[in-house]
C-alpha cells in the first residue's frame, strides 16, 4: 500500500497557455512598440510631451498583466517568470529614466547570466533550481522516479547526473548572455525614451527567438534527453512513465 502511494502522480497541474503567453509577452508588445505612435500618438500627445515613453509603458504592461493572471489562473509562479517579469520593468525603467541606450544590452546579458550563476549556486542549497526547471513535477513524475531510485539504491548516482545537467543548463543562460548582448548592441542603438528606441527593441524581441531562445532551447532539450537516459538506466523506467504528458494520457 505504502509503495502505491508514493508511485501515484501528483495532483494534476494547471498548464500553461502558451498562445496566451506569447500573445501577452512577445506579439502584442512586439505590435505596439512598432505600431504604437500611429494607434495612439493622437490621443497622447495632449498629455505627454514624449508619446514614445507611454507607448513603451503600454506595451510592456502586456506581460505584467500576464504575469499577474498566470498567477492567478495557475497559483504559482517560477524563478524564471519572476526574472523574466524584473527584465521587462528593468527595459521600461531605461525608457522612462532616458538611461543611455549601452546599458540596455548590458541588462539583456545580465539577467541569463544572474539566472545561470544561480543555478550553479543552488546547487549547494536544499533547492537546487534543475528540479524546478527540468526535473519537476509538471515536466516528470518525479514521486515515481523517487520511488525507483530509493529501490535500486541510486539516489546518489542521480544526484551526480542532476549535478552535471546543471552546469550543461548553466551554460545554456551563459551563451544566451553573451547572444544577447552582441545582439543588443547591434540592434539597439538609439537613445532611449524615443520611437526609434522602442521599434528597435520590438526588433530586438523578435530576432531574440531565431538566435537566443532556439539555441538556448536546444540546449535544455539535450539536458533533458541526458536525464531521461539516466533515469531510464538507473531505474528502468520508461519514456512514457517519466513524463507527466505522457502518463496523463496513458490514464
Amino acid at each position: 500500500m505504502d509503495a502505491q502511494i508514493s508511485t501515484q502522480s501528483p495532483k494534476p497541474v494547471v498548464r500553461e497557455n502558451m498562445l496566451l503567453n506569447l500573445g501577452f509577452n512577445l506579439f502584442i508588445p512586439i505590435l505596439i512598440l512598432n505600431k504604437g505612435t500611429k494607434w495612439f500618438g493622437t490621443a497622447l500627445e495632449p498629455y505627454f510631451e514624449n508619446v514614445a515613453v507611454p507607448i513603451l509603458v503600454i506595451a510592456l504592461a502586456f506581460p505584467i498583466i500576464y504575469f499577474g493572471y498566470d498567477y492567478y489562473k495557475r497559483a504559482k509562479y517560477n524563478f524564471i517568470s519572476v526574472v523574466g517579469l524584473v527584465s521587462v520593468l528593468l527595459t521600461g525603467g531605461i525608457g522612462i529614466l532616458n538611461i543611455p541606450t549601452e546599458w540596455f544590452a548590458v541588462k539583456e546579458a545580465l539577467i541569463p547570466a544572474l539566472i545561470g550563476l544561480a543555478v550553479i549556486i543552488s546547487l549547494k542549497t536544499p533547492y537546487p533550481l534543475i528540479r524546478s526547471l527540468v526535473f519537476s513535477p509538471e515536466i516528470m513524475n518525479v514521486a515515481k522516479v523517487q520511488h525507483a531510485l530509493q529501490q535500486h539504491q541510486n539516489e546518489r548516482a542521480f544526484d551526480k547526473l542532476l549535478q552535471r545537467c546543471t552546469y550543461l543548463l548553466a551554460g545554456s543562460f551563459l551563451i544566451s548572455a553573451i547572444l544577447n548582448y552582441a545582439l543588443a548592441r547591434w540592434i539597439v542603438v538609439s537613445p532611449s525614451g524615443t520611437d526609434a528606441f522602442n521599434a528597435e527593441v520590438s526588433r530586438m524581441m523578435v530576432w531574440s527567438w531565431p538566435v537566443i531562445v532556439i539555441p538556448s532551447m536546444l540546449i535544455m532539450f539535450i539536458t533533458l534527453w541526458l536525464l531521461l537516459k539516466g533515469i531510464h538506466r538507473m531505474t528502468g523506467l520508461k519514456l512514457e512513465d517519466v513524463l507527466q504528458s505522457a502518463s496523463e494520457a496513458g490514464q
